[in-house]
């Protein structure tokens, strides 16, 4: 029998899907520092970004033979020792992208119209309703702005297309990619579909255009946004990172909104996770979420059927 540790949990859809199969899936979670004892009994492992599969872990563990990541990024696995010790790794990288996509927008009306900002502020048994309304009536529209998109994947193409049938200037930059054809539906009494060409820029150009940028890229293990980056930006504009902790100098961000240079930050990933900069948190600001990109019911369900999949097509269905 297959034994599978889903150390991070998994969708019932896809638990389903290889319990058919006759696979074991234990859900039990078992803490970093026991895996070493746990998981050579077992074939497969699949971890969010909680646990870390690091060489160590995998030198101590002979019999496996599959890693799955229930998500994007794999900076939490040894990648290359792993597939040279011959163990498949997977991801999921289009089974979050509309949700990781429509949290980024979430993030900037937010910001755009001070929601966040309103949230904390109006529930307050001293706040002052009149004051606040005041404060906040100079927020502005997302249409017509320009939209800078880093890394111009799956959920980047996502983000563009949301921004494009918004009304928002796209622009995009990747190394990868030169150009990318992004469908639009658009539905009234019948459905319309259009589709618009983005062609990349260089990251220079992003900086110095955007009202909006956002980060859509693996970790590189180094910010790629810091304070030379954000002085060739347009005072007031944007930053949105939903990507991975780190790929924007925290420090120079702060240092940013502080002086106001930046209007805002949107953030879902940070730096020391589980316990981010509680000056950055509590900036006015700043707008956060607690790494919750992918965590919609949605996704969680596309994200446990596709590494299902992946499993079965490794290992194959069991008699």
């Amino acid at each position: 029998m297959i034994k599978i540790l889903a150390n991070d949990g998994i969708h019932p859809d896809g638990k389903t899907l290889l319990e058919e199969a006759n696979y074991q899936v234990d859900t039990e979670k078992v803490a970093q520092e026991d895996l070493m004892e746990v998981l050579p009994s077992y074939d497969a492992i699949i971890v969010r970004s909680a646990t870390k599969v690091r060489k160590e872990l995998i030198d101590a563990c002979p019999n496996l033979k599959v890693i799955a990541r229930a998500g994007v990024g794999l900076d939490n696995i040894d990648v290359d020792y792993a597939r040279d010790k011959g163990i498949a790794v997977y991801n999921t990288p289009a089974a979050s992208s509309q949700s990781v996509a429509e949290l980024v927008f979430t993030h900037m009306f937010s910001l755009a119209r001070f929601v966040h900002r309103s949230n904390r502020e109006l529930v307050a048994d001293d706040a002052n309703f009149k004051a606040l309304k005041k404060a906040y009536s100079e927020g502005t529209q997302l249409r017509g702005k320009t939209l800078g998109i880093i890394g111009f994947g799956r959920i980047g193409q996502e983000v563009a297309r949301i921004g494009i049938g918004m009304g928002m200037n796209v622009l995009a930059s990747d190394p990868m990619v030169d150009e990318a054809d992004i469908d639009i539906m658009l539905y009234a009494t019948k459905s319309i579909r259009l589709t618009v060409t983005v062609e990349t820029v260089d990251f220079e150009e992003v900086l110095a255009q955007s009202d909006f940028i956002t980060f859509h890229v693996p970790s590189v293990g180094r910010a790629l946004i810091g304070k030379d980056e954000i002085a060739k930006m347009k005072d007031g504009s944007f930053i949105i990172n939903t990507a991975r902790g780190g790929i924007a100098d925290e420090d120079a961000l702060l240092e940013a909104l502080k002086s106001g240079k930046l209007g805002g930050a949107a953030l879902d990933v940070f730096v020391n996770e589980p316990t981010p900069n509680p000056e950055l948190l509590q900036h006015p600001s700043v707008s956060v979420t607690p790494h919750i990109g992918a965590s919609t019911v949605e996704a969680q369900a596309n994200i446990g059927r596709e590494l299902a999949d992946k499993i079965l097509e490794h290992f194959g269905a069991l008699d």
